[in-house]
């Protein structure tokens, strides 16, 4: 069995209930403030939100963050079977997840991810979902560098002619220097993005966000024009 795609969600060592409050702030929070898109995955993702690059790119896109420090794919495929779809229709649906999945290969985690895509697609028929690559990590070459180099290859490969989904590739020369080292100044533990890291992962990711809506935007304003042409046809008609 594979674990990375097994929903499940985390269970509370310490004893403060954390985990289960976000997922149901999520819940609440997809209910009131109806979001145009949205943000799924781990801290990579809950971080962003913390950030000015959040602030200036993408809160005025009407978005949503729904990022757990730590998350695995089954947690985020539990939440997502378990209610935080389900008060939303989010027009783009980001997706970045796999990195904390370290007990599994990197065929089981991509595997997870795209079930994860599978989730978003069966509660959110009509969401473009645009998946991330994982960026590298640690200071040095190691061996999860290569790993979730190989996930990012393996999701390139599925994703490539699925409808109403795209990868956005993060290539390791966005972080990774001509010495094989990442600097601190992009990620300050060689893991979690600065503000100068989420820059750069985040430029690329806000145009196809754009975009994305921009096509939305022309099939509601056609969707309007043809609502308005048959009103006009109806009255003259009476």
């Amino acid at each position: 069995m594979n674990s990375a795609t097994v929903p499940m969600p985390v269970e509370d060592v310490h004893g403060d209930g954390r985990w289960m409050s976000q997922h149901n702030r999520f819940i609440s929070e997809g209910r009131e403030r109806e979001p145009e898109v949205l943000f799924v995955g781990d801290s990579l993702i809950q971080r962003l939100a913390q950030t000015n690059v959040w602030e200036s790119m993408f809160e005025p896109l009407h978005c949503l963050n729904f990022g757990i420090g730590g998350d695995q794919t089954q947690n985020i495929l539990w939440r997502l079977m378990n209610g935080e779809l389900d008060t939303l229709e989010a027009k783009v649906v980001v997706v970045l997840a796999g990195t904390n999945n370290y007990s599994n290969t990197a065929e089981e985690v991509t595997d997870g991810i795209m079930e994860i895509i599978n989730v978003i697609q069966n509660k959110q028929n009509s969401t473009q979902i645009i998946v991330m690559g994982l960026p590298p990590r640690g200071e040095k070459p190691n061996k999860l560098r290569e790993k979730n180099a190989e996930i990012n290859f393996n999701l390139s490969q599925k994703i490539e002619n699925m409808p109403n989904v795209s990868f956005l590739n993060v290539e390791a020369s966005m972080f990774v220097r001509e010495n094989g080292l990442i600097s601190h100044n992009d990620m300050y533990d060689y893991l979690h993005l600065t503000n100068a890291g989420y820059q750069k992962l985040c430029e690329p990711l806000l145009e196809e966000i754009q975009n994305l809506l921009q096509v939305f935007m022309k099939v509601e304003n056609t969707s309007m024009t043809i609502s308005t042409t048959a009103s006009d046809v109806d009255d003259e008609e009476n």
